[in-house]
């Protein structure tokens, strides 16, 4: 069974443009890149859970953002390796800097035995459009285009 994840793609109105906010992954893996690897918040959910229950859940933890709505569906996409991801989009406002994320554990360096600890996303930004599709992982392009 494909693994399956919610998100909250956040819109707002800056300066006349429309802009989204992301998040970059956290950790060792991603630290030097910045194209193509920042994401919607969003995180896994298990069978029977409700998708957008989900996403709500998902991104406070990842972001610290308490998201009421309203809320618009987005149609799921599914990424390369079969992972779907369920989106809603909603429009917020939310300073960067006040982002707070839960962390995951990892062993780092690889096979040193030790493990440390690192953000599920390390920062956030509001991107335009423009700038988002290429800040973004592809696969979750469609859920932009479709915002756009």
């Amino acid at each position: 069974m494909p693994k399956k994840s919610a998100g909250i793609l956040l819109y707002r109105i800056h300066n006349h443009l429309c802009e989204v906010f992301l998040g970059h992954p956290g950790g060792p893996w991603w630290a030097k890149n910045d194209l193509e690897v920042w994401s919607i918040p969003q995180g896994e959910f298990e069978p029977g859970e409700n998708p957008l229950d989900a996403a709500i859940r998902e991104v406070e933890e990842e972001t610290g953002i308490k998201e009421e709505g309203p809320f618009i569906e987005l149609n799921p996409v599914k990424l390369p390796g079969g992972k779907l991801v369920y989106a809603w989009t909603a429009r917020g406002e939310f300073d960067p800097a006040n982002m707070s994320s839960n962390e995951f554990e990892m062993e780092w360096p690889t096979q040193s035995g030790t493990k440390q600890s690192f953000p599920e996303i390390d920062k956030a930004a509001w991107f335009t459009f423009r700038e988002t599709k290429n800040k973004i992982y592809n696969g979750q392009v469609p859920l932009i285009e479709e915002c756009e």
